[in-house]
């Protein structure tokens, strides 16, 4: 399984960005998405979480700005940023948390991460 994640680029303050990240290879099922980001300097951080019931979770300075949605059917996870700040900026990863896949006659559960998409917000 690959996850590999879109959408980054540079927007000036007040804008807005769509991430995606896309699951591929033969799985059952993911449990939980999250997308974290990581500026330079700083811990990787979580940003916005959801769950296969579709429950969320967003970190304080992105609430009313992020949504996080995901379609099970693609396999795929998005992030709506709106209201973008400079402190934004960072390298935004996706995580697919307990993705259930077949491992010879028995299933497996593993976490796996997309390789990061850089998100650039100017002043």
């Amino acid at each position: 399984v690959q996850l590999q994640a879109s959408g980054g680029g540079l927007v000036q303050a007040g804008g807005s960005l769509r991430l995606s990240c896309e699951a591929s290879g033969i799985l059952f099922s993911i449990n939980e998405w999250a997308w974290y980001r990581q500026a330079p300097g700083k811990q990787r951080e979580l940003v916005a979480s959801i769950n296969s019931g579709g429950s969320t979770y967003y970190e304080d300075s992105v609430k009313g700005r992020f949504t996080i949605s995901r379609d099970n059917a693609k396999n795929t996870v998005y992030l709506q940023m709106n209201s973008l700040k400079p402190e934004d900026t960072a390298v935004y990863y996706c995580n697919a948390v307990k993705v259930r896949l077949p491992l010879g006659d028995k299933v497996r559960e593993y976490d796996y991460w997309g390789q990061g998409t850089q998100v650039t917000v100017s002043s």
